[in-house]
């Protein structure tokens, strides 16, 4: 069977999620990360989407330098940038349903990190009908969650985390081995996994700046600069990666469900039989799973301009019975249809409820 490995990225996610649950940020510089205290923060970017990105501004920045160069910005008559110190528990929600839905697809996914994940896509037999899947996962996603997502397709992990990032946001990128090496070759070297900025400083004292370039040197050449060590940069230069997508075999630690209505609603009877259904789904997908109780309800609510709402409700006692997790997750959404959460009286265009801090059976 052919070796055909997919990696997917979450475009500008933390940023992304924060546009898609706050509509009026459309269009702004958003940043997530430390607070810049106005200009005297301490921390560093984590996320900025890419209008931020626009003025400079990046992933691990220092976030007093996201404010001068939004500052900067703001006094040429460029947008307001927001800055966001981060809403974590709404992020690990959005990967779980982003990752939930890719799991659909593919028999093997391998999650490394909140926002990005391998795939073995060799059971699709060649790298035609691999591109056409990943083309369809990216639609799906789009579709469920309102997010983009970007995958590069290669025959090994390396190539694929390159081709992910090649083409960004929304981007497909396709990596044949008979295209590996003219890929790789105008690539700055800092695109290889394992060349940080110090080693790319050291290689550009060479003449090294280009993969190509790299390419050229022979292994002894990088053992007489470098050691011994560079071996392993010299193979990936050639496009060589033996690393192969594990299955994920951790516990689930929540299980939720999503419902999106065909018509937005303001009928708070039609949500709570959707958030009835949905519980008993939960309790099943428990039960399979060899969970009995948990301690933590989240529901989450989109209306329909898209603004996304989340409530979470942890408890000592942990809730066992499906009555117990209707009146939790009732309690949760009833603020949704009063004045104080929802003034202008918004329809809802989804509904999510899921399970979290999942308790296992004891044995007996």
């Amino acid at each position: 069977m052919e070796r055909i490995i997919g990696h997917i990225d979450m475009d500008a996610f933390f940023a992304s999620v924060e546009e898609r649950d706050k509509p009026y940020l459309k269009g702004l510089p958003v940043i997530v990360g430390a607070d810049p205290e106005n200009g005297n923060g301490r921390g560093v970017v984590s996320t900025a989407n890419y209008e931020a990105r626009k003025l400079g501004i990046h992933s691990a920045l220092p976030i007093t330098k996201a404010w001068e160069y939004c500052e900067a910005s703001r006094s040429s008559g460029g947008l307001r940038c927001v800055f966001i110190t981060s809403g974590f528990s709404r992020y690990k929600i959005a990967s779980c349903d982003v990752f939930a839905h890719v799991r659909t697809f593919v028999r093997t996914l391998s999650q490394t990190s909140i926002d990005e994940a391998y795939l073995d896509l060799g059971f699709c037999g060649s790298f035609v009908k691999a591109e056409k899947l990943a083309a369809k996962i990216m639609r799906e996603v789009k579709k469920k969650t309102s997010l983009t997502c970007s995958i590069g397709i290669g025959p090994n992990k390396m190539i694929a985390k390159i081709a992910s990032n090649y083409n960004k946001p929304a981007g497909l990128t396709i990596v044949t081995p008979e295209r590996m090496g003219a890929f790789l070759a105008p690539l700055s070297i800092r695109a290889i996994p394992g060349i940080g900025k110090k080693t790319e400083n050291a290689f550009v004292r060479l003449g090294i700046k280009t993969v190509k370039d790299l390419q050229e040197c022979s292994w002894e050449d990088l053992q007489q600069q470098f050691g011994k060590r560079e071996f392993s940069i010299w193979e990936r230069v050639c496009g060589v990666d033996e690393r192969t997508v594990e299955a994920q075999k951790a516990k689930r630690k929540s299980i939720g469900k999503n419902h999106t209505f065909n018509t937005d609603t303001r009928d708070i009877n039609e949500v709570l039989d959707i958030i009835k259904q949905q519980i008993e789904v939960i309790l099943r997908e428990m039960k399979k799973q060899g969970f009995n109780e948990f301690r933590t309800v989240v529901l989450t609510v989109r209306f329909s301009d898209f603004m996304t709402r989340t409530r979470t409700l942890t408890l000592d006692t942990p809730i066992h019975t499906a009555i117990d997790f209707e009146l939790k997750a009732t309690k949760l959404v009833f603020p949704f249809f009063e004045k104080a959460e929802n003034p202008t009286g918004k329809a809802i265009r989804l509904i999510g409820v899921r399970a979290e801090k999942l308790l296992q059976d004891k044995p007996h």
